[in-house]
């Protein structure tokens, strides 16, 4: 799994594991209860009992501090070997819809898409800390997929590279439109429908390979 350490390249001490949890619980807690245009640096400083100068020698704006907030939750998300693609596809799945719930992930992933709509410093934060490390569950899912015999062997590295930016941007644009837009259940049944149609797309899309 992928650290979930914000990286930083500035020498100094050594950073304290202790110290950037407890920023990035604060930063969501803030989140959570000023909302985006009122959460500051100096207040999340605050909640986490450290100094503000702590915060910038780790972060360099509060943009790139809640981002990191955000990513170390989907960290968290796992994909055990449940022995099908389907079942493996339902199992994050559920994950993620359990964890978008969580008023934290909420607020902050919603605040950072809004105001990346307007930053595009941002929004490379969110694809490099978010988007490309999750990316790992589908590589993860596709290889076990194959290794079973439920898919056949890559051919097209490029088109493989498609595929799976294809699979990911499905999976997580279903589950947040329906989670938070449409703000309908994600249950076991519909669950089940969207990975019946993902396993039978991949096959579709293997013929074409």
């Amino acid at each position: 799994m992928c650290s979930s350490t914000p990286r930083n390249s500035r020498t100094g001490r050594p950073r304290s594991t202790e110290a950037d949890t407890a920023i990035l619980e604060a930063t969501r807690a803030a989140l959570v209860d000023l909302g985006w245009s009122k959460l500051t640096m100096g207040d999340v400083a605050g909640r986490a009992g450290v100094a503000k100068t702590t915060l910038y020698r780790r972060w360099a704006n509060k943009n790139e501090l809640v981002v990191d907030a955000v990513a170390v939750l989907f960290d968290e998300l796992e994909l055990p070997d449940l022995g099908s693609l389907q079942a493996d596809i339902e199992h994050v799945v559920l994950q993620f819809a359990a964890l978008l719930e969580l008023p934290e992930t909420k607020t902050a992933l919603m605040a950072v898409v809004a105001e990346s709509t307007r930053d595009a410093p941002l929004r490379e934060r969110i694809r490099a800390s978010i988007v490309d490390r999750q990316k790992r569950l589908v590589l993860t899912g596709r290889r076990r997929a194959q290794q079973r015999g439920e898919l056949p062997a890559d051919r097209d590295p490029m088109a493989v590279d498609a595929t799976d930016d294809l699979i990911f941007d499905v999976i997580a644009g279903a589950v947040v439109h329906r989670a938070l837009v449409s703000a309908e259940p994600v249950d076991g049944a519909w669950v089940a429908r969207l990975s019946a149609l993902l396993v039978g797309g991949l096959g579709a899309v293997a013929t074409l390979g």
